[in-house]
């Protein structure tokens, strides 16, 4: 899967919202009524790395395979960083945004969930 893609799918996830934070470190971020799911480090030197929520299971096994690493300052919250996203299965990478997506979702209160489901935000 290349980075086109991937935001692509990020951003088309029900209330996917996407926008640059954390100026100047400028990363994009991916948020679902307000909590980040996704985010992709747009600056040098770490320019295109992308970080998700996992699993604590995940995050073990994640954090054991070449070119993923503990996300810097949110790896305690099982945060991990994908340094090429090219060299990630598209399947299993979509796989991993759908639990953060849904991790990010299932925390918001009953009432903005289902204003997201309607459609209304």
């Amino acid at each position: 899967m290349n980075l086109r893609a991937l935001k692509k799918f990020c951003s088309s996830l029900p209330g996917s919202v996407e926008k640059i934070h954390f100026a100047p470190s400028n990363v994009l971020v991916y948020t679902v009524g307000g909590k980040f799911f996704a985010y992709f480090k747009t600056s040098d030197p770490e320019k295109w790395r992308f970080s998700i929520r996992v699993t604590p299971d995940r995050f073990l096994e994640l954090t054991d395979t070449p070119g993923i690493k503990p996300a810097r300052y949110m790896g305690r919250f099982h945060w991990v960083t994908i340094v090429k996203v090219e060299s990630m299965p598209g399947e299993y990478l979509t796989e991993l945004v759908e639990w953060s997506y849904q991790r990010a979702f299932s925390s918001l209160t009953r009432k903005k969930q289902n204003e997201i489901s309607s459609g209304a935000q």
